[in-house]
């Protein structure tokens, strides 16, 4: 089994792009953490989108060994944690990701259990699935029969793009991820076969510095100061506003207590335009990556209503686009 496999990621994409029901294959846009599972005689490894051995974090994925049935194997997948509703909860996943003790990890997983969804085969009993088209690996995948506690493979959604859409908006879903039939597959790239398309306007950034709040959070976190990567002439960050909802207290306390370390005196990037809206600002060295959604982009480019998701333990500075 090949141990230096990437997940391939999608593009945002639009209903229009993805009519073509003949051409698109649809699944669901699940709300969790990308991973593949390396499955051999010695058992199951799990990696991150960013590289990193996620194997003792996730000890329900050991079962995908069993399931297997003696096969070896590369699966692509989501790690999801679902609500009290059935919906995949990247809040409730948060509590899981970034673990390493294994008292924490036993405690945190009889709370909050952790599902893999499998949604590509890549690798099978020796020989490369890479090359083959995505109709073919899925057909591969549903032979496989992976149907266990922990693991299995959803189902394809069925019918138009817009029937589609308006079904998992209707059951809060994030989106829909749309597969051309015919793509391979490309370890680590970034690719238009295939397309996500979301209900809400998402985006990645990294936390550039903290405001202190008022009222009962006066002494703690009352909102995030954001950035992207700069774009054309422009080197480093670009700032784009800041975020003061979608917190709990538990996310502002474990905030604060990973922001403090990385304190600077100065902005690490240029907020000459931000005016008086970074005053009070308390500076960070750029290092977590967050998600963010939000309404628009103004002409200013600044995030318009935008709503904490959570931090993503699984990306790093480099994964931002």
């Amino acid at each position: 089994v090949p141990m230096n496999l990437l997940p391939m990621t999608a593009t945002v994409g639009s209903e229009e792009q993805v009519q073509d029901s003949t051409r698109w294959r649809y699944e669901g846009k699940w709300d969790g953490m990308r991973a593949l599972a390396f499955v051999d005689a010695a058992g199951v490894t799990v990696v991150s989108r960013a590289g990193n051995d996620n194997t003792r974090t996730f000890p329900e994925l050991a079962e995908l060994r069993a399931l297997m049935n003696g096969h070896t194997g590369v699966l692509d997948g989501e790690i999801v944690a679902y609500d009290n509703n059935g919906r995949t909860d990247f809040g409730l996943m948060q509590q899981r990701m970034g673990l390493s003790k294994i008292p924490e990890i036993t405690v945190a997983a009889a709370r909050v259990p952790a599902k893999f969804l499998v949604f590509d085969v890549l690798h099978l009993d020796g020989i490369s699935l890479l090359t083959k088209k995505y109709d073919d690996r899925r057909r591969i995948l549903q032979a496989l029969q992976l149907r266990g506690d922990n693991c299995r493979v959803p189902d394809q959604l069925t019918g138009s793009i817009g029937e589609v859409m308006a079904s998992t908006k209707a059951a809060r879903w994030e989106g829909v991820i749309a597969k051309r039939g015919d793509s391979s597959y490309s370890p680590g790239t970034r690719t238009r076969m295939w397309l996500k398309v979301k209900h809400e306007l998402e985006i990645e950034v990294v936390v550039v510095g903290w405001q202190p709040g008022q009222g009962r959070r006066s002494d703690g976190i009352g909102s995030l100061l954001l950035a992207v990567p700069g774009e054309g002439a422009e080197k480093g960050w670009r700032y784009v506003g800041k975020v003061g909802t979608g917190f709990t207290d538990a996310m502002l306390a474990d905030l604060m207590s990973k922001l403090k370390p990385l304190h600077r005196a100065t902005p690490p990037l240029d907020i000459s335009a931000a005016g008086v809206e970074v005053r009070d600002a308390q500076w960070v060295r750029p290092k977590y990556v967050a998600e963010v959604v939000y309404a628009e982009i103004t002409p200013t480019g600044r995030l318009r209503q935008p709503r904490w998701r959570g931090l993503r333990a699984d990306k790093s500075l480099n994964d931002l686009q």
